[in-house]
């Protein structure tokens, strides 16, 4: 997403530490330049993350909840739910970092099997079904079953579907998904002039694509 689309600055939420690391690293490799913000992080390094992040000198900064609170970024046009959260209303914070001052963003997030339930518990909050979009080579398998979210982490063996555009990763057996705020296939980018925020939409189904597909 981030390469095809040519996105220059993107603020995607992971659930852990240890996925966040993970993930700037996979970014990096695929020639994404990327950071990772979190509790482990020293307060100059998340500092300087941050700085390099609005700056313009890396494209991606890859947090965890507690460790983006209180960030201040203007203008931020794409937000990604790498993961989904565990709190339903930590969604409602992330989602909300885009878009502002009547300013057009866009919020997508990634969900696969093992997050149907935090999907439901999400559109109970907002009283609202979100709208899912299967991406080609990503779409569901009935077949699949859920594995426990244990610790915050993802069930057994789970991948992410792609982030970036390396050559490192293959396409899925079975799919992942992603949608956003908008009618579009993957979300139209929508100004918040009404005042009202969409929430991102996300997919229906697995993940075993590398993230720097």
């Amino acid at each position: 997403m981030i390469g095809e689309g040519n996105w220059q600055q993107v603020l995607v939420f992971n659930r852990t530490k240890h996925g966040a690391n993970h993930l700037a690293e996979q970014l990096n490799k695929d020639g994404i330049t990327a950071a990772a913000i979190h509790g482990n992080k020293s307060q100059g390094a998340r500092t300087r993350a941050l700085a390099d992040f609005k700056d313009g000198k890396i494209r991606v900064l890859v947090a965890t909840d507690i460790a983006a609170r209180g960030l201040d970024i203007d203008q931020l046009p794409h937000v990604v739910n790498y993961e989904l959260p565990n709190v339903p209303e930590d969604y409602v914070h992330r989602i909300g970092r885009t878009g502002r001052a009547e300013r057009t963003g866009e919020a997508i997030s990634l969900v696969c099997v093992d997050e149907h339930k935090l999907l439901r518990d999400i559109e109970r909050l907002l009283k609202r079904e979100i709208p899912r979009i299967a991406l080609d080579g990503y779409e569901p398998d009935p077949s699949i079953k859920a594995d426990p979210i244990q610790n915050g982490r993802q069930g057994r063996g789970a991948q992410r579907p792609g982030m970036g555009r390396g050559s490192s990763a293959g396409r899925p057996q079975n799919g992942g998904a992603a949608a956003g705020r908008g009618d579009s296939r993957t979300s139209r980018p929508r100004s918040q002039a009404d005042g009202q925020r969409r929430p991102a939409g996300p997919s229906s189904r697995g993940r075993s694509r590398k993230p720097g597909e």
